[in-house]
């Protein structure tokens, strides 16, 4: 068994002929840059090659001893490494319909026959090895592409992480100035940012944790929805004075076995992004449904209006609301929230002049 190169590459064949002349000759025909040709010399030669390697193409002599061509052929489709690798037969025999249809039942894609016309050889094999290299740069682009992606969510991480003891100690300071000298616009707006950007961190931290693991860790403990939702409510209704937030309930039980400091993000995103895109005069409407027995329903609505094409990516992340402000992760992570308390996060598309969000939990997380 031996190994003829043309230069290191990617794409292999496999010539397989128990004469080594015919070997020779067609590696003399094939060789080329971009390609390695490795020849056996019978079908066990072939096989062990097979399983140490993935090949784009077998040309297979079928008149060898011990096991011809479409015997190798039948053991290479009875193997997961080997079954997809095309192959053509190369025989000295006449064209015999009988050997033919064997050779297409056994998972051929031609048949040459000798004397090997080179131009012939040439054109059958080009397809092959163009498909096997685009393949590989295909390939190799989605490995490079993937690290990338890799790399950008630990660079996330990382700066994520990071940042947040410079901004804790912003947020410190400022707070003591606003009690040393008292409060003021600057002031104010200072606190304002910082807690901003500390809201903006943990949705960045969120969306690699979602990426690493699939999902959103969650840690339920029995509670109550509705104490919770009562005092998120009354946190934005402190920070948003002039606006009206209305909270209903449709009959039912709202216990449930949950993760409130997961479920409190989501009830502030939504009430958050409702107050900040709704209509200023209008009210934010929260309504909590605990009628079945399996889960939990909640929805907030607002008026407005919103495109078509917008609405199509709301939960898309770095899409959804990004045109209006924000790094468009905040009902990415509301649907993430949801579904890793067994429900799920939609936007009702019923009413054009009002946006609503429907959210499901299941009673346990």
């Amino acid at each position: 068994m031996s190994v003829t190169r043309a230069v290191p590459a990617e794409v292999k064949f496999l010539l397989v002929d128990d004469r080594e002349e015919n070997l020779l000759a067609l590696t003399a025909l094939l060789r080329r840059d971009g390609l390695t040709l490795m020849t056996a010399r019978s079908g066990a030669e072939a096989l062990e090659l097979l399983l140490a390697h993935d090949f784009a193409l077998a040309m297979l002599d079928v008149q060898m001893p011990e096991m011809d061509g479409f015997e190798l052929a039948e053991l290479m489709r009875g193997a997961d490494r080997s079954r997809q690798v095309p192959i053509i037969f190369v025989t000295a025999g006449a064209s015999d319909k009988a050997r033919v249809f064997r050779g297409y039942e056994s998972g051929a894609v031609d048949f040459l026959y000798k004397p090997i016309d080179p131009f012939l050889l040439r054109c059958k094999t080009d397809t092959f090895f163009a498909l096997a290299q685009q393949k590989e740069q295909l390939k190799a682009m989605g490995q490079e592409r993937a690290e990338a992606l890799r790399t950008n969510e630990m660079l996330i991480a990382v700066l994520g992480h990071d940042l947040r003891t410079p901004i804790s100690s912003i947020v410190l300071a400022a707070e003591m100035l606003a009690k040393k000298h008292g409060s003021g616009a600057g002031v104010d707006r200072i606190i304002r940012g910082a807690h901003l950007m500390n809201r903006m961190i943990a949705d960045l931290l969120d969306f690699v944790r979602v990426r690493e693991a699939g999902g959103l860790p969650v840690s339920p403990v029995p509670m109550d929805l509705l104490e919770l939702t009562q005092r998120i409510v009354a946190e934005h209704r402190l920070t948003h004075p002039t606006r009206l937030i209305q909270v209903s309930t449709v009959g039912g039980s709202l216990a449930g076995s949950w993760d409130e400091d997961r479920l409190a993000q989501l009830l502030s995103n939504l009430l958050g992004n409702a107050l900040k895109h709704g209509k200023p005069d209008s009210a934010v409407q929260l309504e909590l449904d605990g009628r079945a027995s399996d889960l939990v329903k909640l929805s907030v609505k607002n008026d407005g209006a919103m495109p078509a094409a917008q609405r199509a990516h709301l939960f898309t992340p770095f899409l959804g609301m990004k045109s209006r402000g924000g790094l468009g992760l905040g009902l990415y992570i509301v649907q993430q929230i949801a579904r890793s308390h067994g429900g799920d996060a939609t936007l009702d598309a019923a009413n054009g002049d009002q946006i609503c969000f429907r959210v499901t939990i299941a009673r346990k997380a």
